[in-house]
């Protein structure tokens, strides 16, 4: 799996489409408890080489927001720009290079350890290529290694080679303080 990029007209059109509230996702797409989220969706049937249709390039923006969303619901804000990228470089490659036809999206929160996974229903292979410093292409897995690496992470390859998975050290972020709980209903908040 690689990197690669949608043209900047297609990027115009997604925004126009979609504008802030994004993709409306199905029932049962949210944070469930013990801080699991998971979701599947489609990616179209294209040939090689094909463009990547707007309703999977917009996937990765929403796979983005969701992942904002569960770090802030279990106050990880300050893992949000590094979590995103790997995400974003993840789902990418699935809509882009899997040839599958669904792609699936976990995240987990557990025991001080965040679990990110993206994977397809088709086996992939992974390769860590060489580029040049100018190379707009080829870099994602690279970029997501250096990600994890730095976040002092492990990252990986299921066994059956259908799912990139990593699993980082969480960084809580600050509790709320008690006025904020008591305004969201919960006077008594343990956090």
């Amino acid at each position: 799996m690689g990197t690669a990029t949608v043209p900047s007209t297609t990027l115009a059109a997604m925004e126009a489409l979609v504008g802030d509230e994004g993709i409306p996702l199905g029932i049962g797409n949210s944070p469930q408890p013990g801080g699991l989220m998971q979701t599947s969706f489609e990616i179209a049937r294209r040939s090689r080489g094909a463009e990547v249709p707007l309703p999977d390039a917009l996937r990765v923006r929403e796979m983005r927001r969701i992942t904002r969303a569960f770090l802030s619901l279990h106050l990880l804000s300050s893992m949000t720009f590094s979590v995103s990228l790997i995400v974003s470089e993840l789902v990418t490659n699935v809509v882009t290079h899997s040839h599958g036809t669904e792609a699936t999206f976990a995240l987990q929160y557990q025991d001080g350890h965040l679990y990110v996974a993206v994977g397809s229903n088709v086996a992939g292979t992974y390769t860590l290529r060489e580029t040049d410093e100018d190379a707009e292409h080829g870099r994602g897995l690279l970029l997501v290694l250096m990600t994890v690496s730095e976040l002092g992470g492990v990252w990986d390859v299921s066994e059956d080679k259908k799912t990139v998975w990593c699993l980082l050290p969480a960084k809580e972020g600050e509790r709320r303080p008690p006025s904020l709980c008591a305004a969201a209903g919960q006077p008594r908040c343990s956090c």
